[in-house]
C-alpha cells in the first residue's frame, strides 16, 4: 500500500495501527491526521526507536494488506475499477457492463 491510501483514509487504519502497535493513542492519532512525518515521530517515540528505525518498521507494516474498512470504500473500488483498463481492449470503456461476465442480462 502506498501513503497515500492511508492519509486519505485515516480513521480506517485506526484499527490497524493499533492491532500493530497496541500502545498507540486513538486522540493522538486523530491529532497526526493523515501527516506521515507526525505519525513516523509518534511511533518512534512510542516504540523508544530512532526515526529511521520507526520509518523502517511503518514500511514494513505498509507491506501488508489494507484494511477491509478501506477496501469497501467507493473511492477505493473507482480507482480499481479505472486501474483494471490496462486490461480491456482498446475502445472498451472499463465502466460499461460486460456480457460475458453475465451483467448485462
Amino acid at each position: 500500500m502506498k501513503w497515500q491510501h492511508v492519509s486519505e483514509n485515516w480513521a480506517a487504519f485506526f484499527d490497524a495501527i493499533t492491532d500493530r502497535w497496541p500502545d498507540a493513542d486513538e486522540a493522538e492519532l486523530e491529532d497526526i491526521d493523515g501527516d506521515q512525518r507526525a505519525f513516523v515521530a509518534y511511533i518512534a517515540e512510542l516504540t523508544g526507536q530512532e526515526t529511521s528505525e520507526a520509518a523502517q518498521e511503518i514500511r514494513e507494516w505498509m507491506s501488508g494488506e489494507l484494511p477491509s474498512d478501506v477496501v469497501m470504500d467507493p473511492r477505493h473500488d473507482d480507482h480499481s475499477i479505472a486501474n483494471s483498463s490496462k486490461y480491456l481492449p482498446d475502445g472498451e470503456d472499463v465502466y460499461d457492463d460486460d456480457e460475458r461476465f453475465g451483467d448485462d442480462k
